[in-house]
């Protein structure tokens, strides 16, 4: 019963959030729900519409920086020289500080970002954390398919391009051109770093609008952005179905072979094999898994790329039941 009230609330966020995000206009600086998803607060810099974010039965949070503002500070870091972004493991916008946050190892690399990008003050703010992303291919055998000579990923979604049924995965998994076994296919477009997405065509196999989630099925309904704060689960072939809640979108991440953009970060444990894997929150799908850092048995965080800009890139039509 909490988890069905829990995805309602979740369901009704998603609503008022686009609608405010719209409504709101340069003012309006993010949404996040409250930790167990029972109230959707609404930041906003104009301090006059804070009776249309309470007409719409959300909280109102007064701040000093527009979500356009923070964004722009963010892309200034996505823009630093390679050598400045290399020192630090991920920077997003955190919408409750109202903040950029840099985490990096040293608190010397994540200043060298901010002074490389030109970027400083209360805006902008560096985390020290022993966290260190990595994508999650894995050179060992197994399920669900195998790239090349045999290293492994797992599939996102079941998308169809015309006729031409196939999937959605991690860039990082595999090259334009290259084959798949179980399911065979080949790569139609690939993207690391910078993106971490790609797709693969798969003729003569049927796609389903399914997530494995242990024994059974979710259905996949549509691809609504959840918002942050909201509940989000991850399907992999390594470590099966793992739960968590979406902790920031537009995120960068620095891996050993570079920067990728635009990714979410969430509080659900991955490994590698993981990779490519789907994300979902209800009956919504979110993205494929990206990398992360810790594993499943002390925990970890892992990011996703969003898997609406994969569909628009590349022309695909999601799988949905």
């Amino acid at each position: 019963e909490q988890a069905v009230t829990r995805l309602a609330n979740e369901a009704r966020a998603a609503s008022t959030e686009a609608l405010l995000s719209t409504t709101l206009g340069d003012g309006y600086a993010g949404a996040w729900l409250n930790a167990d998803a029972t109230q959707l607060l609404v930041a906003t810099s104009d301090a006059t519409a804070v009776s249309a974010i309470k007409a719409k039965g959300a909280q109102p949070v007064v701040v000093g920086r527009s979500l356009a503002q923070l964004d722009a500070l963010k892309a200034r870091l996505d823009q630093a020289p390679a050598q400045a972004r290399a020192g630090a493991s991920l920077w997003y916008v955190d919408l409750p500080t109202n903040s950029v946050v840099v985490v990096a190892k040293q608190r010397e690399a994540g200043e060298a970002l901010l002074s490389a990008a030109g970027v400083g003050g209360d805006a902008v703010r560096v985390q020290v954390s022993a966290e260190q992303p990595q994508t999650y291919v894995n050179l060992r055998g197994g399920d669900p398919y195998y790239i090349g000579s045999g290293s492994r990923c797992s599939i996102g979604f079941s998308v169809t391009r015309g006729s031409t049924p196939g999937f959605v995965t991690a860039g990082h998994c595999g090259r334009t051109g290259q084959t798949t076994s179980n399911p065979s296919g080949t790569f139609q477009g690939s993207s690391f770093p910078g993106n971490d997405y790609a797709w693969v065509a798969t003729p003569g196999h049927t796609p389903q609008p399914w997530v494995k989630s242990g024994s059974s099925n979710v259905i996949v309904r549509g691809s609504t952005q959840a918002t942050v704060g909201a509940s989000i689960c991850r399907s992999g072939s390594t470590t099966g179905w793992r739960c968590g809640t979406i902790q920031q979108h537009n995120t960068s991440v620095t891996y050993s072979q570079g920067t990728v953009s635009q990714v979410t970060r969430t509080n659900v444990c991955a490994e590698p094999g993981d990779s490519g894997g789907s994300f979902i929150s209800g009956s919504q799908a979110q993205g494929v898994t990206s990398g992360g850092s810790g594993n499943c048995r002390s925990g970890g965080t892992t990011y996703y790329q969003p898997v609406n800009e994969i569909l628009q890139v590349y022309g695909l039509t999601l799988k949905v039941g």
